[in-house]
C-alpha cells in the first residue's frame, strides 16, 4: 500500500546538524547576538523564518534578519559545507525503496540552491522523483506546508499511501499536520521519546537500520492500512 516516501535531508541523510548550528552561532555573533550552540542546535530543522526570530531581540527589522540569514548561508557554504558527511547506506536505502515501485521525494527547509549539493553528498543524485524546499513553502516546519507541497506533486498518490522519514520533532509535527505517517531516525540527535511524542509510529537508529528493517516497515504499514479500513 505504500507508494511514496518523503525524506528530510539534514540529520536524516547527511550528518550536518552540528555544522548548521555552528554556522548559526557564527552568524548571530557577527551581528552582535550571543547564543549558545546547544540552544541553536535544538532549532535545527526549522527554517530561518522561525529560527532567527527565536534568538534576535524583539522588533529587529526584517531587513536586518535577512542580512543574518544571507550571511549565515554564505558562511556555511564557505566554512562548513565541505565537512558534511553522508550517513552510511543512504543510496542503498533509496535503491531498495525505488526497486519496490515507490516514489522518493526530498522535502527540506534548505534553500533550492543547496539541495543539489546535499544530494551529491548523500550519493543520491538522480534518484529522487521530486524535491521540495523552503522556496516552495509559505512557512517552514513544523508548518505542514513543505509536506503538503510534496503531496501535491505526488497526486494521485495520497497521504495514506505515503510516509515521512525525518529526525526532529519539527518533521514529526509537520507530518502529523499533513496527515502523513512519520518514521523517526535517531541519527540527528533527537531522542526516541521526543520523536514518539511528535508522532513517530516507528523509530530507527539511522538509514542503515531503516534499510535493514524496510520489509518489516512495509508489512507494518500494510497492517495499519487494513486496521484503519476495518
Amino acid at each position: 500500500m505504500l507508494k511514496a516516501v518523503i525524506f528530510d535531508i539534514d540529520g536524516t541523510l547527511i550528518d550536518s546538524v552540528d555544522l548548521h548550528a555552528r554556522s548559526w552561532v557564527d552568524a548571530f555573533a557577527r551581528f552582535g547576538v550571543e547564543v549558545k550552540f546547544e540552544d541553536v542546535r535544538r532549532h535545527i530543522g526549522e527554517g530561518a523564518d522561525r529560527l532567527i526570530p527565536a534568538f534576535v531581540p524583539p522588533g529587529m527589522p526584517n531587513d536586518k534578519q535577512k542580512e543574518i540569514e544571507e550571511f549565515r548561508s554564505k558562511s556555511f557554504k564557505r566554512n562548513y559545507l565541505d565537512k558534511i558527511k553522508p550517513f552510511p547506506n543512504v543510496k542503498e536505502l533509496f535503491g531498495r525503496i525505488k526497486a519496490e515501485g515507490c516514489k522518493v521525494l526530498l522535502a527540506s527547509s534548505c534553500a533550492a540552491d543547496e539541495i543539489d549539493q546535499y544530494k551529491a553528498i548523500a550519493g543520491i543524485t538522480g534518484m529522487t522523483d521530486h524535491d521540495v524546499t523552503a522556496d516552495d513553502a509559505g512557512s517552514s516546519k513544523p508548518s505542514p506546508d513543505i509536506f503538503l507541497q510534496a503531496l501535491e506533486r505526488l497526486a494521485p498518490i495520497d497521504s495514506a499511501q505515503t510516509c515521512v522519514v525525518g529526525e526532529t520533532k519539527y518533521d514529526g509535527e509537520a507530518a502529523r499536520r499533513a496527515g502523513v505517517p512519520f518514521l523517526g531516525l535517531l541519527c540527528g540527535g533527537s531522542s526516541k521519546d521526543e520523536l514518539e511524542r511528535s508522532g513517530a509510529v516507528a523509530t530507527y537508529r539511522d538509514p542503515t537500520e531503516l534499510l535493514n528493517n524496510w520489509s518489516c516497515w512495509r508489512e507494518l504499514s500494510l497492517k495499519r492500512k487494513f486496521s484503519a479500513a476495518s
